[in-house]
């Protein structure tokens, strides 16, 4: 903006021509300022919150939906519940689906973050989802804990961090500082030793919210959430494959996927954490599931929980300020019947990432109690 203030009182005494032209000249002058010093503010506060993580994903031009198969039958979640793989025992299937042998291990290359607000020793990865037909990046944190040598045969619990819409995958460890907020905790032992994982959640184009939902013909981003990022984090990295060891956290549209995702899947989850979230998707207004009446009722925490066949072996943590997630969760837990358990948390503040980032550490020790250090 400096540059273009600059530009104009340069050119503001020397425009020439007839009075309408120089009027003219100066008034463009003006509108140049005021755009450039929109869009300087705009990137400041893109590059504080992390919204967009690139050009595309702000114009609405990125698609990460490669293809939209048909996805293999789940394990059924009373068998598995408390004890199957988040994604599979091993391999690209669930565990014990016969239909569908396991897929050989894809071994994945990592780099660094090309992020300022992003720590150095948060890692990189480009995904090819197998089940989903997704394509995205995800990045990986692991706890001081995993190179020790004394740790060295030990399995690490995950837990996936799932950002707002529109969020990038950068801005749990960027602006909620995640990571260096639990490093001391966990080397203190205040935190249990998780591997933090945040995928990809902004899929398609024309700034549709897919929702964290399977949508056929659209997307499949329940599958690539849920089966795909956790076999890519099995398949790379000594990770307890036990879904009593895997947890999912997401703030606002992420804290929705959060919720429904680890009650729909309790043999992938043992703990789900919504920070300001809601339960019905067609709050948010891009949301491609809240246009659809089945997929919105299907998608409702509430409505999974009353479909259920039997309660899900979940703890939930849910928070929220009146008017802003809490109420939510209190339908949550109205509708939650053992061993389902929730905890909900009024908060106060606005709906931000300040409020959100300084509940990290409370709400990681949270998990830890859920999913206990071993």
């Amino acid at each position: 903006m400096p540059i273009s203030i600059a530009v104009a009182m340069w050119f503001w005494g020397r425009v020439k021509g007839p009075e309408p032209v120089r009027v003219l000249s100066r008034l463009a002058m003006l509108v140049f300022c005021q755009v450039t010093a929109v869009v300087m503010v705009f990137v400041m506060v893109n590059n504080a919150n992390l919204i967009y993580g690139n050009w595309d994903d702000l114009l609405g031009t990125g698609n990460h939906v490669r293809a939209v198969p048909p996805v293999p039958p789940q394990e059924p979640a009373a068998a598995g519940q408390g004890t199957a793989a988040p994604a599979g025992g091993g391999g690209g299937a669930p565990a014990g689906d016969a239909a569908h042998p396991a897929a050989n291990k894809v071994q994945q290359s990592f780099r660094g973050v090309d992020d300022p607000k992003v720590p150095g020793d948060v890692q990189k990865t480009d995904l090819k989802g197998q089940l989903s037909g997704v394509d995205g990046e995800v990045l990986v944190w692991l706890p001081p804990q995993y190179n020790d040598p004394a740790f060295k045969d030990k399995k690490f619990p995950v837990v996936e961090l799932i950002p707002g819409y529109p969020g990038s995958s950068s801005t749990w460890y960027g602006t909620l500082k995640v990571s260096e907020q639990l490093k001391p905790l966990m080397q203190q032992g205040k935190v249990a030793p998780f591997i933090l994982v945040s995928p990809r959640t902004l899929l398609l184009g024309n700034h549709t919210d897919a929702g964290c939902t399977d949508v056929p013909g659209k997307v499949n981003a329940d599958t690539w959430l849920t089966r795909d990022v956790p076999q890519m984090i099995l398949d790379n990295f000594r990770a307890d494959p036990s879904a009593d060891r895997w947890g999912i956290a997401g703030y606002s549209a992420g804290a929705h996927c959060a919720a429904k995702l680890s009650l729909a899947h309790p043999n992938r989850y043992r703990a789900g954490v919504s920070l300001s979230g809601y339960n019905d998707p067609a709050t948010e207004k891009d949301s491609l599931v809240g246009k659809d009446a089945k997929l919105r009722e299907a998608n409702n925490p509430v409505s999974i929980l009353k479909g259920s066949a039997q309660p899900p072996k979940v703890s939930l943590y849910v928070s929220g300020n009146k008017g802003d997630g809490y109420e939510d969760g209190q339908a949550i837990a109205a509708a939650a019947k053992a061993p389902t358990t929730v905890q909900v948390v009024e908060t106060t503040g606005p709906h931000s990432s300040d409020v959100w980032k300084d509940m990290v550490p409370g709400v990681f020790e949270w998990l830890t109690g859920v999913i206990p250090v071993q």
